[in-house]
């Protein structure tokens, strides 16, 4: 089990209540030791229990149930780019249609277990329509805060999970104001992007890669907003690292959007780029996020994996995400940044490359 704490006061996360920030000092929480990864477990569930195959790695207490609808042993299958053989992971076959699912399960399971029977989450769509349906599944009310511009089919996929629904114009980060104010009336504020428990269900996708390729990739592709599916992966591999089950980790590439691109400004600029960063409308919703919360943590896990961040212009977004589909992938805008990225690493990155497709094109059709 991995130990959380808070990044600033130290302080470790309570063992009652769901506080998506210190109580102490206001800090964010964060995992401050890698996952103990042990295969002789593991091999003592079936495939068929998905990500919770992988449960001993979760900070979880005892009494926290399964919260399971499915998440998690996705397929890895294999194409062509450039001449180069490719894996992609498909994400967008969990059971709302991101990998998403895979955090939320784990942080639902937490709720349960505290006694949690109303939450609020705030989402550009995908975080968003995930949580609606484990809370749904967990009897637990939920209110999605969404903003304006996140796509039709998004939000009409919230509300057919019994969620309350609540749009707010202008940026992300309006959208990101509100529920905070929310949360400082009271409410439980079930963030995917505050709470750190996500990153170990996230830690699950490597554990599954290297399994379905008894071997490490050498590379993986992933877009990157807040970057917890980045900082997931890196854990995962770590903890495999760690167990002397691969000999290194592979180097991680994050993709952003340009339209919103901290991430990338900072690892390649320094502090100095945030100067140039816009939150920008772009097709690729789910990485428009311009003050990433660990962000500070993610780029030194990405130097220590030497690795990168990409960065796609928005005129590559939907040509990438038509090419996709032309090899048998349906994936939204968000998720098919990845695909001028996968197109540039090919012959100049270790291989195997990976690439994660991480949501469903059927949640983007008006596009």
């Amino acid at each position: 089990m991995s130990h959380i704490a808070c990044s600033n006061c130290t302080a470790e996360y309570p063992d009652t209540g769901v506080p998506y920030r210190c109580t102490n000092c206001g800090g964010v929480f964060d995992i401050v030791s890698i996952p103990e990864y042990d295969p002789e477990i593991v091999k003592k569930f079936p495939k068929s229990n998905g990500m919770w195959r992988y449960r001993h790695t979760f900070n979880l207490p005892e009494n926290a149930p399964m919260v399971y609808l499915g998440e998690g042993n996705t397929p890895l299958v294999w194409g062509e780019v450039e001449g180069e053989k490719v894996g992609f992971k498909l994400e967008y076959l969990n059971p709302t249609g991101s990998f998403k699912d895979r955090g939320t399960a784990l942080l639902v399971s937490l709720l349960l277990s505290r006694g949690v029977d109303s939450a609020i989450e705030d989402s550009s769509g995908n975080a968003g329509a995930s949580f609606a349906a484990y809370a749904a599944y967990a009897g637990i009310n939920s209110r999605i805060y969404v903003p304006d511009y996140a796509s039709g089919p998004k939000r009409a996929q919230i509300e057919a999970y019994g969620a309350d629904v609540v749009r707010i114009i202008g940026p992300r980060s309006n959208t990101a104001d509100a529920v905070l104010r929310e949360a400082e009336l009271g409410a439980i504020y079930a963030s995917h992007a505050y709470m750190p428990h996500g990153l170990l269900a996230y830690a699950t996708v490597a554990y599954e890669l290297v399994e379905q390729m008894s071997e490490s990739p050498g590379t993986v592709i992933v877009p990157a907003g807040q970057g917890s599916l980045l900082l997931g992966l890196s854990y995962g591999f770590l903890s495999l690292r760690q167990a002397g089950l691969i000999n290194s980790v592979p180097r991680l590439v994050g993709v952003q959007a340009r339209a919103c691109a901290p991430l990338w400004a900072v690892f390649n600029y320094g502090p100095a780029g945030l100067g140039w960063v816009k939150e920008e409308p772009t097709l690729a919703e789910g990485v428009r996020i311009k003050h990433p919360l660990r962000g500070d943590k993610l780029i030194i896990m990405i130097r220590e994996a030497d690795g990168l961040f990409f960065v796609v212009d928005e005129e590559e977004i939907l040509p990438g995400r038509d090419q996709l589909a032309r090899m048998g992938f349906f994936v939204e805008p968000t998720s098919a940044i990845v695909w001028s990225a996968v197109k540039e690493m090919v012959g100049k990155m270790p291989g195997p490359i990976v690439a994660i497709l991480t949501g469903t094109g059927l949640k983007s059709y008006d596009n």
